[in-house]
């Protein structure tokens, strides 16, 4: 998938955006940081997508609870990233007196131009880290060089995520449609549209030139913009040649802790495994430990599981990380449990959702529902 492109082109990431539409899962860690799919977190899907497609020089704007990230990601030796220049690069806070996040990435490009100004690739492919998958980021840059454009943003043809319509949501965070011509320009930016139907719903993926970014971002910041979509791009659609680009493939779309509770349980499906991971791989921080151990006298059915787990009981339709344990005589069906969570002998547990090193006490019954599955938050104890 490497295009000869690829090594004009530096990414960034931006690992906070979407924090405050999952507060459950990020009270020590960022969006970016979220396990999905068994073993893998969030930001490797983007990563890995643009390594696969020739890009070396990809930056991660963090604004808080980014330890975890850093402990991830490392030196970024498993997305071949650790070199001398270019390579992995996380931006640490820029505003040291605030603890809020960035509200907008005029406030956070806005940080790092003396660093983009350094940098010698011509365009830069900015992009959140709420969504997994498996993006062709070679085919897009080679449409944005084609078609002469000055920005080129990616979207999914869909209806918008009940998460997003909610109001509460869109207060939290702002979401784009677009209007798209015939010849396939941007004729109109809508901000949190309500209309029923499908529409194009923006990726909050964007390629453009790194001297027109630095330019824009430059002006916007000194008249106290925030977003780059609202306030730059939307108002200078018939200025700037503004094309779009549709992603057809699979991808996980996290808003909320009902859709990520969704979208991992989709992974017990093989044609969605095979959708998601291929056909690049998807790259993920290593971690040495034994296979997963199935006792004599334990029965599973359609789960996806990690490497460490030992199962001793009943396990089904559900994803399990890194070494979990399920003793004897428990149940545990259509669950999401994240790594070393521990259920006890004889414990019951059903549209769950465990966050890491959680200990479901022996024979307790834990139920949620499919729209509602229970959260237990990291080092509980139930």
């Amino acid at each position: 998938m490497i295009n000869s492109n690829a090594d004009s082109a530096m990414g960034i990431l931006f690992p906070n955006s979407y924090d405050s539409l999952v507060p459950e899962l990020v009270t020590e860690r960022l969006m970016a940081s979220i396990p999905f799919a068994s073993r893998y977190r969030l930001v490797d899907f983007m990563l890995s997508s643009m390594v696969n497609c020739g890009i070396d020089n990809v930056s991660l704007i963090v604004k808080r609870n980014y330890h975890s990230l850093m402990d991830h990601l490392g030196s970024g030796r498993e997305w071949d990233l650790t070199r001398k220049n270019g390579g992995l690069n996380i931006i640490p806070p820029f505003a040291q007196k605030s603890i809020n996040v960035y509200n907008g990435r005029v406030e956070a490009v806005a940080s790092i131009l003396d660093y983009l100004k350094r940098q010698k690739e011509k365009y830069v492919i900015m992009a959140d880290t709420n969504i997994a998958v498996n993006f062709n980021f070679s085919e897009l840059l080679q449409q944005h060089i084609d078609s002469k454009a000055d920005v080129t943003i990616a979207y999914t043809r869909e209806e918008i995520p009940q998460a997003l319509l909610d109001i509460e949501a869109t207060k939290k965070a702002l979401y784009y449609t677009l209007d798209i011509d015939d010849d396939g320009r941007v004729q109109k930016i809508i901000v949190n549209n309500k209309e029923k139907g499908e529409h194009n719903l923006s990726m909050n993926v964007y390629v453009i030139e790194r001297k027109l970014l630095m330019d824009q971002i430059r002006e916007a910041y000194v008249n106290g913009l925030t977003y780059f979509e609202r306030d730059i791009i939307s108002p200078q659609l018939d200025k700037l040649n503004v094309r779009a680009y549709q992603h057809k493939g699979y991808y996980a779309r996290i808003l909320d802790i009902k859709s990520y509770f969704a979208e991992n349980m989709k992974m017990l499906k093989e044609e969605n495994v095979q959708a998601l991971f291929s056909p690049s791989s998807v790259y993920t921080k290593i971690r040495d430990d034994n296979p997963t151990r199935y006792a004599t006298g334990s029965h599973v059915k359609n789960i996806m599981a990690a490497d460490g787990c030992v199962i001793e009981g009943e396990v089904e339709n559900s994803i399990l990380f890194r070494g979990v344990k399920v003793g004897k005589g428990a149940k545990v069906r259509n669950c999401v449990l994240m790594q070393d969570t521990v259920i006890e002998t004889g414990a019951s547990v059903e549209y769950a959702i465990t966050d890491k090193n959680v200990k479901v006490s022996a024979y307790k019954e834990l139920k949620g529902t499919e729209s509602f599955p229970i959260f237990v938050e990291k080092r509980r104890t139930v």
